[in-house]
Parts: C-alpha cells; sequence; structure tokens
C-alpha cells in the first residue's frame, strides 16, 4: 500500500553510498523537502531530470531541500559508472542515495520510478506521484507547500 498523505517523512537510512553528501544527509526541520527515486534506465527519469533540476534551483532559496534516490530497476542499473555519468550529465548536485539494496525504497513504500514526494514543513507528506503524468504535478503540489501563488499558465 503506498505511502499516506499526512505521513512523517521516514528516515534515510540504508544507502549502500551517499554522493554529493558527506554521509547520510541531515533533514533541516522546517523546510518543504522533495525526495525524488530515479534509475540510469529509465526512459521518463532522463526525461524529467531537467525539469526536476530546474525546480531544485528555482526553489532552493525559497527553502526548499531535494534529495535524490537512485533505486536501481535492473542488476546492471547499480553500475556506480553509470550513475556518475547521469549525475554529471544533469548536474545533479543534491544529496544523492544509491538505494540498491532497496532499503530506502521500502521506507517510502514506492517500486517507481520516476516517483515524487513531497514533505511539508511539517514534515509529513504532502503529495506524492509517479512517472511522467505525476511529474505534471510536482511543481504547483512544490509552490503550494512552499507558499507560493499558483504560476499563471
Amino acid at each position: 500500500m503506498p505511502m499516506r498523505l499526512g505521513t512523517a517523512m521516514p528516515g534515510l537510512e540504508g544507502a549502500t553510498e551517499w554522493l554529493n553528501s558527506n554521509g547520510m544527509p541531515e533533514i533541516e526541520a522546517g523546510k518543504v523537502t522533495l525526495i525524488h527515486f530515479w534509475a540510469v534506465s529509465c526512459h521518463i527519469c532522463h526525461e524529467t531530470m531537467p525539469e526536476v533540476m530546474k525546480m531544485k534551483n528555482k526553489y532552493s532559496s525559497e527553502g526548499l531541500q531535494t534529495i535524490a534516490i537512485h533505486m536501481p530497476r535492473y542488476e546492471e542499473d547499480a553500475d556506480k559508472d553509470k550513475v556518475l555519468k547521469d549525475i554529471e550529465e544533469y548536474h545533479m548536485d543534491q544529496p544523492i542515495g544509491l538505494d540498491h539494496m532497496m532499503r530506502i525504497a521500502g521506507h517510502f513504500e514506492n517500486e517507481y520510478v520516476p516517483a515524487f514526494f513531497i514533505f511539508g514543513e511539517d514534515g509529513t507528506l504532502k503529495f506524492r506521484a509517479a512517472g511522467d503524468r505525476g511529474f505534471q504535478k510536482v511543481e504547483p503540489k512544490l509552490r503550494e507547500a512552499l507558499g507560493l501563488p499558483a504560476e499563471e499558465a
């Protein structure tokens, strides 16, 4: 059963390794947090990653903290060189957990990539979505969680 809205953010314990971070990152209390799951073999992840990075950069000054979790779909996805290539290609500079044992995915009750979880300032789940259709709703929900007005269409 997927994680319910209003659920407290689970811990990030269980990554096989953390990149762009000195160990497991600290989640800063009182900030909106975007956790996004992705995989190197995921076509939709590659299509949406430039937009994910734009949102990360656009809203970090508004208090958004962003953490990426690499969740392999296939055994070959666990090739760290492939992961590092994607990180470089998409200029991913947020903390990135390699969840190659699927422990973090288990904490989040997540089996999809891409998947997006938005936690509010109170640390509870405000929105979750998966796939390209779900991704279309991420930015409006981020703006809402950050207390920003809806963008003009």
